[in-house]
């Protein structure tokens, strides 16, 4: 299981009692208009139990609720206006009463048969809430006297029973009740066992209780920012893919857009000569959008081309020079062209050429980190731990020098974003009293150290999804031996910061939400909420692709008019291969009209303004390209654009290509050299640095520590 599956397994639980299924007798059913008289009660009949009685309708009796132990009621004043937290309060205590999951399922069919008609012209794809397997609609006003009167419908019974317990408790409420209600209110609300699943949260039906809720708030903060007369502030820059084109938002978007139909003789002249010098393509997602505009074109006419993130770009390099590439040209950074040289010289492929695409150094932030000698003090304090063995889990965003020096000191296994944390799980299962010291990325460090936290509140059961050898008391007992380097970030996700999510809570809170594993501790709490829910993922780039590609998948199946937003929360190189997947998809289906929208957060760090009144005068422009071409963002990485991958040219890969072989030696600092270097111990670092790797190759295929790293752990000191 990798780490997109992996957030946040753990369900409320529901805490039944005794109680049998009463039947219903409806004396009123539910008043919608807001001046019509508070709802009478549904009165329990024929029930083992006179006292329990339907909390949505209940009579004027605050405390004559369904539960096993019926209280006589205090109070004739009940009304509609009663707080939202004590109408949550008896919606609790009502469904904990019923103990068994096809009680609560009959209930909630019930309520269905009560929610008030929906008028058919507000079933309107704005009106959609997104994320719930049956259609749900909404509609939202704000009333003379500021209170939120809220409407729903859905094509499904048990998501319109939802849907019933929602309105019944925030229609007629202030906008400062509904804000407050929090998706973990409704934990204790879940429909265990339904669709065979063990808890709520695992049910897409039930995620229903939180996308609702959170489609609720996002329409009350727009309503009240409308009465207020303020301005909500500018949308980010996006794409809008349907089957009949694309649509740009903001002048980024439209940089990025510009580059998704590519120039057609650009794309003949790179493929002529890929084929004519048997020339293999790897690159990296986070490509300048020209680039991967022309490569995406290319690879359906020269196979030897392959687009994805830095794990794969090595294995994709092997398998083009076992069918016949002589060269293969490198698009990424540094430490990506000397793995893709130190991965081919393993495989026996010492004469296929390996090219950059700068003269310069393509540096990486994280790489760097790795690099300085605050790292190598941070792995010597793992070495000097000499009361438990210790294991040193780096990061693949580092070079190979850094995995070699490393190696030398404390035992290292390479890791990725979408394995790292069953890598370390692993390896507390299999060497006891283990301490794991992971780097360099500061921010995915505190969001490992966040999960397993949160896993402590998980049951034994959820655990064991996650990994079958661990349970509540093996995860309390690593967190204090799980070490992670304090100075370490990615300059790109570094800018998904608290000012992105509060933009995202306040204009997306009801948007399908990616993250990278690299980003800021908020980014990632919000984005493991909206994985409980459905509605989000967490892991590498690759797991965000797959992510997107499901939910778009999941909605054609449906086969409804639709609507999807996407947060993109990486690099927005990632942009040009989700518009070629999703357009993929969107093409292959002839029936109902579905478009995509991916977002492009952007932090006030990453945008280049320029004064009023200066030559061009960009003042009225939100984004101002940047020296890359397509860039839509300045040279400190803005709009989560990293400048090192920009560097990577299409110009540049051209000229590469036009001087291959190269026997006038003009490519002499563009090609990835072989490290001839030795390590202290005497070691060459290429070996020394590809055994990190090869242990985690190890790992991935076996799910085991391979045997030889656990006696490197176990007896460190005659590695």
């Amino acid at each position: 299981m990798d780490s997109a599956t992996l957030s946040m397994r753990a369900a409320h639980s529901s805490f039944l009692c005794n109680s049998p299924n009463p039947k219903f007798t409806p004396v009123f059913s539910n008043p919608k208009p807001a001046s019509a008289p508070p709802p009478t009660i549904l009165r329990c009949t024929n029930s083992q139990n006179p006292h329990l009685t339907s909390a949505i309708h209940q009579k004027p009796t605050w405390n004559s609720l369904f539960s096993c132990s019926a209280v006589t009621s205090q109070s004739d004043n009940l009304t509609a206006a009663a707080p939202t937290k004590t109408k949550l309060h008896l919606l609790i205590q009502e469904f904990q009463s019923l103990p068994e999951p096809v009680d609560r399922v009959k209930r909630l069919l019930h309520y269905a048969e009560l929610l008030s008609p929906f008028q058919d012209s507000m079933r309107t794809t704005d009106n959609r809430v997104p994320g719930c397997t049956a259609q749900v609609w909404l509609n939202a006003e704000l009333d003379d006297d500021h209170k939120l009167r809220f409407s729903a419908d859905s094509d499904s019974e048990i998501t319109k029973g939802f849907c019933a317990c929602l309105v019944w408790m925030l229609d007629g409420a202030t906008p400062e009740e509904v804000l407050a209600l929090k998706t973990e209110d409704l934990g204790a609300l879940s429909v265990v066992g339904l669709n065979g699943k063990r808890a709520g949260y695992s049910s897409s039906r039930a995620n229903t209780w939180h996308n609702v809720l959170m489609s609720m708030q996002k329409r009350t903060k727009a309503l009240v920012a409308e009465r207020e007369g303020r301005p909500r502030g500018e949308p980010f820059p996006s794409l809008v893919v349907s089957a009949d084109g694309i649509q740009a938002k903001g002048s980024y978007a439209e940089a990025q857009a510009k580059f998704l139909s590519p120039d057609e003789v650009k794309i003949e002249e790179l493929v002529n000569l890929l084929e004519e010098k048997k020339i293999g393509i790897v690159a990296h997602f986070y490509m300048d959008p020209e680039v991967q505009g022309v490569l995406t074109a290319a690879k359906k006419l020269w196979p030897h081309i392959h687009i994805s993130d830095s794990l794969v770009m090595a294995d994709s390099a092997v398998a083009m020079a076992k069918a016949g590439c002589k060269f293969i040209t490198v698009l990424g950074v540094d430490f990506m062209s000397e793995n893709v040289r130190a991965i081919l010289d393993q495989a026996g492929f010492t004469e296929v050429g390996v090219y950059r695409m700068s003269n310069e150094r393509i540096g990486c932030s994280l790489a760097d980190a790795a690099a300085s000698p605050t790292y190598m003090d941070y792995l010597a304090e793992a070495a000097a731990s000499v009361s438990s063995p210790s294991l040193h889990v780096v990061y693949i965003n580092t070079s190979l020098e850094t995995k070699a020096f490393a190696h030398e000191v404390v035992p290292t296994i390479t890791c990725t974003s979408s394995n790292v944390v069953q890598t370390i799980l692993q390896a507390f299962s299999e060497v006891p009293n283990l301490n794991v010291w992971y780097g360099p990325d500061t921010y995915m460090g505190a969001n490992i150290m966040e999960l397993f936290r949160q896993m402590t509140e998980m049951s034994d059961e959820e655990i064991a999804h996650v990994h079958p050898k661990h349970n509540r008391s093996s995860i309390k007992s690593l967190i204090h031996r799980l070490h992670y380097f304090q100075d370490g970030t990615c300059i790109v996700h570094h800018l998904f910061n608290h000012e992105v999510v509060g933009k995202i809570n306040e204009m997306y809170c009801d948007a399908f939400l990616t993250a990278h594993f690299e980003v800021p501790g908020e980014m990632f709490s919000l984005a493991m909420e909206a994985k409980r829910r459905g509605m989000g993922v967490v892991g590498s780039t690759q797991n965000i692709l797959d992510f997107i590609k499901e939910r778009v998948k999941e909605s054609l199946d449906r086969n409804v008019d639709d609507h999807l937003q996407f947060i993109l929360g990486t690099e927005s190189g990632m942009v040009t291969s989700i518009v070629s997947e999703v357009r993929k998809l969107l093409k292959s289906c002839d029936g109902a009209k579905v478009s995509v929208e991916i977002i492009f957060p952007v932090s006030s760090e990453s945008m280049t303004k320029m004064p009023s009144g200066e030559a061009g005068d960009f003042s009225k422009l939100a984004v101002i390209p940047g020296v890359a071409s397509g860039e839509g963002c300045s040279l400190h990485g803005g709009c989560a654009s990293c400048p090192y991958m920009k560097m990577n040219s299409l110009s540049s890969l051209l000229k590469v290509c036009q001087s291959l072989p190269d026997v006038k030696d003009k490519l002499s600092a563009y090609e990835a050299g072989r490290f001839s270097l030795k390590t202290p111990n005497g070691k060459l670092i290429a070996d020394v640095g590809c055994e990190p790797i090869l242990h985690m190759r190890h790992f991935q295929a076996t799910k085991r520590l391979p045997e030889k790293l656990i006696q490197q752990i176990l007896h460190p000191r005659s590695n």
